[in-house]
């Protein structure tokens, strides 16, 4: 029988190199330059929450759940000054196109030809809560472009697993600073790097590691085996959860886009290594934990 939440696993990490690399490309930040915005300044939440930013900055900071509201509120102010969502949108997705064929130019049909089902699998998955995967259901799935489609559509499928997994960590009253140093230990990053990244200050640090401490997660300053543990539970509810749309899809075909893309997986992740650093898109990275 096929064990759904390894697969489930298994596509979810595909996707996420799929998908990760276009944050920090150079070509898609000088398009999204092009049109106004000074030096690119925010182009990853703009990109990102284009579909969503017309709801306002409270509900992209929401749906973002980790990232400094701050952040979120000077990058959608200074593109609202400059250019508009739906511009951003389509020249990310210019860039997404050459990406593709530039980097991964064997993967391009097979992709392509997975467009209709793979909408089919995001469009099967309940809206319910999951607010920037609806935004992104809602925008165009430009299918005269059916590889660019297929990636939409991956891109809509991975949405829908992080409102998901937002979702866990709020009812397991779980902050988005917390989730950070929490998400580090379980990659075996350095201690505060992800949060960090995401605009935490010294403040919210000491907070939060006192919150988590007092849960029992904390020994000599560093998240213990405790932690690590309830951090291994949300991952696999996550999983499990997510199993709906590869279960919609349907073994074959999952297994037929994993087996597609896990090989280019190092070559996206030397991008964004070569563009951004060793340690962005956590999501699509491998543990570094010693066992």
């Amino acid at each position: 029988m096929t064990n759904w939440q390894d697969l489930s696993a298994r596509a979810s990490l595909a996707s996420h190199r799929l998908i990760g690399w276009i944050y920090w490309d150079p070509d898609a930040i000088a398009r999204f330059t092009a049109l106004g915005v000074p030096n690119g300044i925010g182009y990853y939440v703009t990109s990102r929450a284009a579909p969503l930013a017309a709801a306002g900055n409270n509900a992209v900071t929401a749906a973002f759940y980790t990232i400094r509201a701050e952040f979120i509120n000077l990058s959608l102010d200074i593109a609202r000054q400059h250019t508009t969502f739906e511009d951003t949108y389509r020249v990310r997705n210019e860039a997404v196109v050459r990406g593709l064929h530039d980097y991964s130019p064997a993967i391009v049909d097979g992709l392509a030809a997975l467009a209709p089902a793979l909408w089919q699998a995001a469009d099967s998955l309940p809206l319910a809560g999951r607010v920037l995967h609806g935004a992104h259901k809602q925008w165009p799935r430009c299918e005269d472009q059916p590889e660019l489609s297929a990636w939409l559509a991956i891109n809509c499928i991975r949405e829908w697993r992080g409102d998901t997994h937002f979702a866990i960590l709020a009812s397991e009253d779980v902050s988005g600073v917390q989730a950070g140093l929490l998400h580090d230990a379980f990659l075996g990053y350095p201690g505060d790097w992800i949060p960090r990244s995401r605009g935490a200050d010294d403040e919210q640090l000491v907070a939060a590691w006192d919150q988590l401490d007092a849960r029992g997660f904390v020994t000599d300053g560093r998240v213990n085996e405790q932690g690590l543990a309830f951090r291994q539970m949300i991952e696999d509810q996550t999983n499990s959860l997510c199993e709906k749309a590869w279960r919609h899809l349907g073994e074959k075909t999952t297994t037929q886009y994993c087996e597609l893309v896990e090989p280019f997986g190092p070559i996206f992740l030397a991008r964004i290594d070569a563009t951004a650093g060793e340690n962005w898109m956590p999501a699509a990275r491998d543990s570094r934990r010693t066992q």
